[in-house]
């Protein structure tokens, strides 16, 4: 009995240092910018993916949970913050349908199961990924008006980048595709 109360112990310290250590990669990866055509990248969409491929919907979604918690109690995690505000008054600005769309496409790449074909693993993260864009632009539009060119403001410039991102992650995925499914077994 008792082994089976130190097994649930590391258990849940096993899934605090995950969710920690991931949440942090992912508010780094907010706030590395990185030049790019015609708006500057920030790996942001690759951490939120890479985190569902690696650990699964469940957990993905629990990390991605943690991430946005973080920011809108005021921690500075999010890409424009502090420079252009926190917590909840941040959170519900023009970059709320997006930092939602975060935990559906980590919970879609979670969900989906990854091989050697890296085509179908393409496609499957270009799916997870549109949620992300799907959800922004429907919050985009609800707050500044269905009149706006929304599509040219919260999609056009990142399409290249993205498209960047999921190349290299369907290659990481498709190559590592062992090493990531231990992962989930270690967890």
């Amino acid at each position: 009995m008792e082994s089976v109360k130190s097994l649930k112990h590391i258990n849940i310290l096993k899934y605090f240092l995950v969710i920690l250590i991931s949440s942090t990669l992912l508010a780094i990866s907010a706030k590395l910018k990185i030049p790019f055509y015609p708006v500057p990248m920030t790996m942001q969409t690759f951490v939120v993916l890479l985190i569902g491929v690696c650990f699964g919907w469940k957990l993905g979604g629990t990390i991605i949970t943690f991430y946005l918690l973080e920011g809108i109690f005021g921690l500075p995690v999010f890409s424009g913050t502090p420079e252009k505000g926190s917590g909840v008054i941040y959170f519900i600005g023009p970059t709320m349908g997006y930092l939602i769309g975060f935990v559906f496409a980590a919970i879609l790449s979670g969900f989906f199961k990854f091989d050697k074909n890296i085509i179908l693993n393409f496609l499957k993260l270009i799916l997870s990924v549109s949620v992300i864009y799907f959800l922004g632009i429907v919050w985009l539009g609800s707050l500044i008006g269905w009149d706006k060119p929304i599509i040219d403001l919260g999609v056009k410039p990142f399409l290249l980048a993205e498209l960047f991102k999921i190349t290299l992650l369907s290659l990481i995925v498709t190559l590592l595709n062992d090493k990531l499914s231990i992962l989930k077994k270690w967890l």
